[in-house]
């Protein structure tokens, strides 16, 4: 005949505790990824914006230079001047 296993309720019990567990270490680490993923993509965002607006931001600061020579350039023949 055959052998008749016991039926352990409590290492079933426990076996479905730890394998509950697994899954709640399991989803918080899946939730942390997801928030490093979404700092690394805001970061990757900030440094495709920023480096679309760098030639703009070279041709604003050379007209500003521009303009600080042309008015010291102005102020100096005022100076000079009759």
């Amino acid at each position: 005949m055959s052998e008749t296993v016991p039926f352990d309720l409590e290492e079933q019990r426990a076996r479905i505790e730890r394998a509950q567990e697994e899954t709640r270490k399991f989803v918080a680490e899946q939730h942390k990824l997801i928030a490093e993923q979404s700092k690394l993509a805001a970061e990757a965002s900030k440094l495709a914006r920023d480096r679309m607006l760098a030639p703009w931001q070279i041709a604003l600061s050379g007209m500003a230079a521009g303009a600080a020579f042309f008015g010291a350039g102005a102020a100096f023949i005022k100076v000079l001047g009759p």
